[in-house]
């Protein structure tokens, strides 16, 4: 970070908080200490932030407690090499009041937010824990579905051309056109950076050299990326999360939160399913890692396939509803569909409309598994896999799959058929 940049945000009213100055600015928020009770010498503070990009506090009182995230001007991951704006905050809160309205119940409550400080406080969701964690140590989550679904459904269908007028779909893509950071994020480390030389990535070396390799010269590969990249880049088609993996829900047996939606946007609906999808996969392939003995994950591993199959017709059948029954959007005007035959050609467009969204998913998909794997960013499932053999094998299995997913997406015509691709490949050994 510049002494520029350093000077300009002084001058806003910025400051990164630490404990003693969260506290005392926590005091003199009424939705906030209404929720802790007691003093606020009596509260307890603690930094768990473990992501990227934020830092994130734990308040607890003598009552309750709640969460708190602030916006660090930089990628946290990286440093202060790595500048960020703190507007990624204002998006999120953005987000977070949208999904809220749209899917209610599947998200926190905010309490308080303030722009200068990039800071937003929400309820403390316990005993929820990040599913990604919950899926390391093989437990099954039997709502997930229902809750996900009804998520993607919801906010996707409602900010999109089938139910908003052109006007306010176009106020809405202004709103979160300011994203640019986040999304150019999302640009280079999706999209562009595993497929060639770039100082950031890494992977499980040596064991995964030789696969990287042929990804940086895979030219069909690279095609299929960019064909993803183009969409990603020019088709608003709604309101998405735009990090929607399983290190962003938070879940127990029963219940399913959706957190951290700072990089929203308008984009193509299938980034967010294929997300959720691709997350669900990983684990699956990285179950082999977790095991205790061998077959003593079979019944978790049955469960995320079915999980994947699930989330995708799920999705469909209740988006698929709603465009049935609350359609009042520009696009496909119902003057246009009138009587017996005009409902039941409009019926024959809406599947193949979601026949391309599940292409679209499908592609997406393999870009987040490839990224995990071989980008920046990776995650624990693979990453707590000690014996790096044995993690590169989960990982070559699930790039394998990625790549015939991205380039021959046109082999996979059912969500079905890319579960029994997964089940052939769980047992195929790389050669390392």
């Amino acid at each position: 970070m510049t002494a520029v940049q350093v000077r300009q945000q002084a001058s806003s009213g910025y400051r990164i908080l630490r404990e003693a100055d969260l506290r005392d600015y926590l005091a003199g928020v009424p939705a906030v200490t209404a929720g802790l009770g007691g003093s606020p010498q009596s509260w307890t503070i603690s930094e768990v932030g473990d992501g990227n990009l934020n830092l994130v506090f734990i308040v607890r009182g003598t009552t309750g407690g709640v969460a708190v995230k602030q916006a660090l001007p930089y990628v946290r991951l990286v440093g202060e090499s790595w500048p960020l704006p703190l507007s990624r905050a204002h998006y999120e809160h953005l987000a977070l009041t949208h999904q809220a309205r749209l899917a209610p119940g599947l998200v926190p409550a905010v309490l308080h937010h303030d722009e200068t400080l990039a800071l937003t406080a929400m309820e403390l969701l316990e005993p929820h824990i990040i599913m990604r964690k919950g899926l390391v140590a093989g437990t099954i989550y039997p709502d997930f579905v229902g809750h996900i679904t009804t998520f993607l459904a919801r906010t996707l269908f409602f900010s999109s051309d089938l139910a908003l007028p052109a006007a306010v779909k176009k106020e809405g893509i202004a709103a979160f056109a300011g994203n640019h950071a986040l999304c150019k994020i999302t640009e280079d480390l999706i999209f562009t950076d595993p497929y060639r030389l770039a100082e950031q990535n890494r992977w499980t070396s040596p064991w995964l050299d030789a696969t990287a390799a042929d990804i940086r010269a895979d030219l069909d590969l690279h095609v299929a990326i960019s064909r993803l990249k183009l969409k990603f880049l020019s088709s608003a088609e709604a309101l998405v999360h735009g990090d929607l993996h399983t290190g962003s829900i938070m879940v127990t047996e029963r219940e399913s939160k959706v957190i951290d939606p700072e990089f929203a946007f308008y984009g193509p609906m299938g980034f967010d399913i294929g997300a959720v999808i691709a997350n669900l996969l990983m684990a699956y392939f990285a179950s082999v890692g977790h095991e205790r003995e061998p077959g003593a994950r079979a019944a978790f591993e049955a469960w995320l396939l079915m999980t994947v199959e699930q989330v995708w017709i799920e999705f469909a059948r209740k988006f698929g509803e709603l465009w049935r029954e609350a359609a009042a959007g520009d696009a496909y005007p119902t003057a246009l569909f009138e009587g017996q035959a005009g409902a039941a050609r409009l019926e024959i467009e809406r599947q193949a409309y979601m026949a391309r969204l599940f292409q679209d998913t499908i592609g997406f998909a393999a870009a987040k598994i490839i990224r995990r794997i071989l980008g920046l960013a990776h995650n624990i499932d693979f990453e707590l896999i000690e014996d790096t053999k044995i993690r590169a094998t989960c990982e070559a299995r699930s790039l394998r799959l990625a790549r015939m997913m991205m380039v021959e997406t046109g082999s996979f015509p059912t969500i079905s058929t890319v579960t029994d691709a997964a089940r052939r490949i769980r047992d195929w050994q790389p050669e390392f």
